[in-house]
């Protein structure tokens, strides 16, 4: 019985054990994890991959790309694609930093809860790290209307160009350099996300609470002090204040759940190519 085979390209030097992990839970056989991967030294890994078995083999063997950082992650998952022709390609992945797996598991749950988004306002609070800016993107596509925010507008503004750029959408941006801005920017938005930094409080209970617009939030923050004030961790729909609340373990669990289908995928052919778009799909399925 041919094993299946996950080749793990992390652009940081040492390969995430998360994704290591979740990979097993995934099905995979066996994981090889290479660090400090780049677009100049991926090409012969790849090559590894895609000479080696043949017919139906072929489709035990599969790609991941990982690592904190997600503009590495993309060059290099280009890289990869670029190198497969005919039938000499293997299924691929990219999840630099958990962010298309996250984000998806986060934007399909609200969007599920919502109906629908469209036309709606959405604000992404400290949007410019990679599960920030792939939910803004994601929230896009469906069609709300997305303002993604960060201290410094400079920051926010590239970060919305580069969104607008990949995902062909129209993505503002704002700056919020302290709590008040904060506060203010959520005013009149359908739709609040915090994609903040471990132990930072983005917005204080009693800036959203009474906003009478807000009718959900969502958080990715697991670790107190929260990105919301007021909301637990674990909730899952949970309503506070007259607004749907996901904190980010009621998120995780899809998330999770998430990335083993999609590496359970990957094993199905060899032509499968999981980025945002494609883990979103699944997402939407699962929830």
């Amino acid at each position: 019985m041919t094993k299946k085979l996950l080749f793990q390209f992390d652009t940081d030097p040492v390969p995430s054990v998360f994704d290591t992990v979740v990979g097993y839970d995934g099905g995979a056989d066996h994981i090889t994890g290479y660090g400090n991967v780049t677009t100049e030294n991926v090409g012969a890994l790849v090559d590894g991959t895609i000479y080696t078995r043949g017919g139906s083999e072929k489709k035990g063997t599969a790609i991941f790309v990982g690592g904190g950082n997600m503009a590495a992650g993309e060059a290099v998952f280009e890289a990869v694609k670029k190198r497969f022709f005919g039938p000499f390609r293997v299924s691929c992945m990219l999840d630099s930093n958990g962010s298309n797996t996250t984000a998806a598991a986060g934007v399909a749950l609200v969007v599920k809860a919502a109906g629908s988004v469209q036309g709606k306002k959405a604000v992404v609070l400290a949007g410019t790290g990679p599960v920030g800016m792939r939910s803004a993107a994601l929230l896009a596509r469906e069609g709300a209307e997305v303002v993604l925010t960060a201290r410094q507008e400079a920051r926010a503004q590239e970060a919305a160009d580069a969104i607008n750029k990949r995902f062909k959408v129209n993505i503002t941006a704002a700056a919020t350099p302290d709590a008040a801005s904060r506060a203010q920017v959520v005013k009149g938005a359908n739709l609040v996300f915090a994609a903040g930094a471990i132990g930072i409080e983005l917005l204080a209970e009693s800036d959203w609470k009474d906003e009478a617009s807000i009718a959900f939030i969502a958080d990715y923050n697991a670790q107190p002090p929260l990105g919301f004030g007021g909301i637990e961790a674990m909730d899952k729909g949970k309503e506070r204040h007259g607004k749907h609340v996901f904190g980010a373990l009621g998120i995780g669990g899809l998330k999770l759940k998430l990335h083993r289908a999609c590496v359970g995928k990957l094993f199905e052919n060899t032509e499968t190519v999981f980025d945002a778009e494609e883990i979103y799909a699944l997402a939407k399925s699962m929830a």
